[in-house]
């Protein structure tokens, strides 16, 4: 297996372009996932961020909500961490700022503009739809399949 390093040490990445990136190398949610361009440790990561954000974020909403949050004066590791929670509220987003009250950040605005761009966290009848999608069939209150 041969990595390519286009920019080695570029920066942070969000999520999203992780799960983007194990995607684009064949990733899936096939149980049987026989990839040899897939390690076992990337298919963990990959499980683990179709259960976050990140599986419902798209490139255009990351992209624009980060360039809305330049009017926030936020740092690019501030960005990156409330792309990655969406934090619903300002007890989840407090924390991931530093210094907010020092700084006098409009967190409403800033929750305002999670809400508007990025999209819900997945729920878990979501996921379920999903599986059902993938070839799972669905047993109806009477035992028949549909």
């Amino acid at each position: 297996m041969k990595n390519i390093i286009v920019k080695a040490n570029a920066g942070a990445l969000t999520n999203f372009e992780v799960l983007d990136l194990l995607n684009s190398r064949g990733a899936s949610k096939d149980t049987t996932r026989v990839n040899d361009k897939v390690s076992r440790s990337e298919y963990k990561v990959y499980d683990y961020l179709m259960e976050t954000a990140a599986s419902t974020q798209t490139r255009e909403s990351v992209t624009k909500f980060s360039e809305k949050c330049r009017d926030f004066k936020l740092a690019k590791a501030e960005i990156l961490n409330v792309i990655n929670l969406r934090p619903s509220s300002d007890v989840e987003l407090t924390p991931i700022l530093e210094k907010p009250d020092e700084r006098e950040i409009d967190i409403e605005g800033i929750l305002a503009l999670v809400q508007e761009l990025l999209p819900p966290l997945p729920t878990v009848e979501a996921r379920k739809e999903d599986e059902q999608e993938d070839g799972e069939q669905e047993v109806t209150e009477d035992g028949e399949q549909s």
